[in-house]
This record gives C-alpha cells, structure tokens and sequence, in this order.
C-alpha cells in the first residue's frame, strides 16, 4: 500500500510561483508512474502533468505547457509540480497520484489509470 503526502500549496497572486512536492512511502517509488490531478469546486478532476519512473518521460496538460513543469527524485521518494505565471484559473486542489508500472515508459492521464492518490493541496491564485 502506497501513501502520498502532497505539499507546498498556498495563496499567491496572478503571475507567481508555487512548487507542490508530494512524497511517497510503503512502495518501491521507482516502480510507479506518477501524476498530478486538479479539482476546482464544482469541476471534473482535470489532469496535469505525469512523469514515467525514471523521469525520462514527462507529458504536460496544453493549459500548463511552458508554465509548470513535473520532476521526481527516486532517492527522495518525491515528485515536484514546479507551477510559474499561474493564473486565476490554475485555482484547484491538486492531487498527487501513483500507478505501478514496472518500469515502462508509458505516461498516464486518466485519472482511472491510476492507483493511489493522495488526501490533495489547495492552490488559490489572486487576481
């Protein structure tokens, strides 16, 4: 059983920076896949970025392209959402999520595809 913790949400107006960590404990973190989910209030999740188990394959929502960018640290157990210029609209709760893999370089973004998930950070972007 895998647990993911996700942090480093906040409060920050249009056009700054945040950068979510999520660390992952009870598994072999080189075995999954790892993906950032979104949820504003009365929306679908909404995926956001995914990283295959090396971190040699990444895959980024076009909202988000050239603004935020996915990274994990295997010897960490963590994997990073770095988000710059955000918007009013990047306003969600953002989820952490994992799916064990074994080693494939496939990347994830349903968020059916994914097995664990973490409890979810608040990102709120004033205008």
């Amino acid at each position: 059983q895998v647990q993911l913790v996700e942090s480093g949400g906040g409060l920050v107006q249009a056009g700054g920076s945040l950068r979510l960590s999520c660390v992952a404990s009870g598994g072999i973190f080189n075995y999954y896949a790892m993906g950032w989910f979104r949820q504003a209030p009365g929306k679908e999740r909404e995926f956001v970025a995914t990283i295959n188990w090396s971190g040699g394959s990444t895959y980024l929502v076009d909202s988000v392209k050239g603004r935020f960018t996915i990274s994990r640290d295997n010897a960490k157990n963590t994997v990073y959402l770095q988000m710059n210029s955000l918007k009013p609209e990047d306003t969600a709760v953002y989820y952490c999520a994992a799916k064990s893999t074994a080693f494939s370089t496939r990347t994830y973004t349903l968020p059916s595809d994914y097995n664990y998930w973490g409890q979810g950070t608040q990102v709120t972007i004033s205008s």
